[in-house]
């Protein structure tokens, strides 16, 4: 007779309720599965109750309103088009190419070792008093390097940290507020920038077919952030968790005083390999410049007016492939991690494998993203949806406010950021745009409320390795610990991300490049 698992206890408290039932969700991708069985059922009842709107900006041949109404997913057309299209509705998902061809780059960057050895050689050169701000720098631009970051930097700042005579747990919660907290901060734009604005051009579509998606949308937002974050993970880490944390026991100050030789300095091959990496990069940088000021200028539209650089922004996803692709080769060919050309392809192909489970998920998204707009029933909500909040005379900064609060609590259920904003982009963003608020300005208001919980729910994939990561250092730091260690981190960047948001919104500012926070349907 089988054995029956061992049930985990479920703890005490708010996050204890989290934990259990959140634990009780299904993945993500069955989650998207049931949402579509919903909109299929919805769809047929609004199709029969005769569910329409006005659409604002598109007429009939003969300047009447072009009334928009529900269409039943389970019409015959849409049957057909559901298996018929099948192939096509998944590779033609957006998000899909831009994070394909991003990962090949950052792959190569990644195994090669370059990642890794950027971050350690800047943590452990910090001066002692500005360990804390560089790691939760470091940190954030370590988004970069996706897994690496977790796993490479926050448990190295655990060590640097102790080796600098401060407590390891306070290294850790510094790096992971950085890398978790802000996920979405950072000084440049990177694979998280075209994963979410794919999404969000799925769902610009049906309200504006002219709309191109732009990876610097979020740029100076982005920047900002981190700059922003940068004090209150500083203050938080130095005032207010560091001085709270239990003292090291006589073991672990054994460790600690270990720790000195593991933060030991760079060879002299990964000081070539980063220098390398450096004029590969800077190379990579040339001959985008050459491709828009030389004569021709390929990457520069001059005959599209006030559009002319969309070539260049669009151009934005190949450069980060061929910049992760270069430096990280350069950096491999002097370190030997890459002795031929096969290693390259071997770490592309590694970082595809470690895709796998994404490309599960971006079947199912894709399908609910595309039968969801099937239906017209994103486009009615949202027309409706605008309509009642214009009716509260509620200001735009408020709502945005609440919409990030919203992002928020639902990551507290649904952790992957992807498949939150697959969920809400194809409301959010036409109603938004409805109301005079940008694609760009949507994303990043739910960039804002994703991060700022993200370091305090145990769903997050890294929780239980972070975890993990303070046990070398604390045998008794248990959940409930690490939970309580990242609350102050997770409130002070919630509230001075809104403060941000709304302030952007109210000042009007350009977001990136050639994206601005307002918006007007022609």
């Amino acid at each position: 007779m089988a054995q029956t698992p061992p049930v985990t206890p479920r703890q005490p408290g708010f996050l204890g309720w989290i934990e259990y039932n959140g634990n009780r969700l299904p993945d993500p991708v069955f989650i998207f599965f049931w949402l579509i069985l919903f909109v299929v059922a919805i769809s047929v009842v609004a199709a029969l109750a005769g569910l329409s709107a006005v659409h604002p900006t598109q007429f009939e041949v003969d300047g009447s309103p072009l009334i928009i109404e529900a269409a039943s997913l389970l019409s015959a057309d849409n049957i057909q088009r559901l298996l018929v299209e099948m192939p096509t509705t998944f590779t033609h998902f957006h998000p899909l190419g831009y994070v394909l061809l991003v990962m090949l780059g950052a792959g190569v960057a990644e195994r090669s070792g370059l990642f890794a050895a950027v971050m350690s050689s800047a943590v452990k050169a910090a001066p002692a008093a500005l360990l804390t701000p560089v790691v939760a720098l470091l940190a954030m631009v370590g988004n970069l390097a996706a897994d690496a970051a977790y796993v490479v930097l926050i448990p190295l700042a655990g060590v640097v940290f102790a080796a600098a005579g401060r407590h390891p747990i306070a290294g850790i919660a510094a790096g992971f507020a950085g890398v978790s907290g802000g996920f979405s901060a950072n000084l440049i734009p990177g694979q998280l920038d075209a994963l979410l604005f794919g999404i969000t051009e799925a769902a610009v579509v049906t309200l504006d077919t002219s709309w191109v998606m732009n990876i610097a949308g979020n740029w100076y937002f982005i920047a900002a952030m981190t700059f922003i974050y940068l004090p209150v993970i500083w203050y938080v880490t130095d005032k207010v968790i560091e001085p709270r944390l239990a003292p090291l026991s006589e073991e672990n100050k054994g460790s600690a005083a270990l720790a000195q030789r593991e933060s030991d300095v760079l060879s002299d091959s990964e000081h070539q390999g980063m220098r390398r990496a450096g004029l590969a990069s800077l190379g990579v940088i040339l001959v985008w410049a050459l491709l828009c000021f030389a004569p021709g200028t390929p990457l520069i539209n001059e005959d599209a007016g006030a559009a002319s650089m969309q070539p260049f922004y669009q151009s934005l996803v190949a450069a980060f492939f061929i910049l992760f692709l270069a430096s990280g080769w350069a950096y491999g060919s002097a370190t030997g991690s890459v002795s031929s050309h096969r290693d390259v392809v071997r770490m592309m192909s590694e970082a595809m494998a470690d895709l796998s489970y994404y490309l599960v998920l971006a079947f199912a998204a894709a399908h609910f993203v595309a039968m969801f707009n099937w239906s017209n029933l994103g486009l009615i909500f949202a027309i409706n949806g605008a309509a009642v909040i214009q009716a509260t005379s509620l200001p735009m900064p408020i709502l945005m406010a609440l919409i990030i609060l919203l992002t928020g609590m639902i990551n507290l259920l649904i952790g992957s950021a992807s498949a939150k904003w697959a969920l809400l982009a194809p409301v959010l963003v036409p109603m938004l745009m409805l109301l005079g608020i940008s694609p760009e300005m949507a994303t990043a208001a739910y960039r804002v409320g994703d991060g700022a919980t993200n370091i305090i729910t145990p769903l997050m994939p890294y929780f239980p390795l972070i975890l993990a990561f303070c046990h070398r250092w604390q045998k008794d730091f248990g959940l409930g610990s690490l939970a309580a260690t990242m609350i102050p981190y997770s409130i002070w960047m919630m509230v001075t991300g809104l403060i941000l948001t709304m302030l952007w919104i109210w000042l009007g500012l350009p977001l990136g490049p050639g994206a601005v926070s307002g918006y007007e349907l022609l």
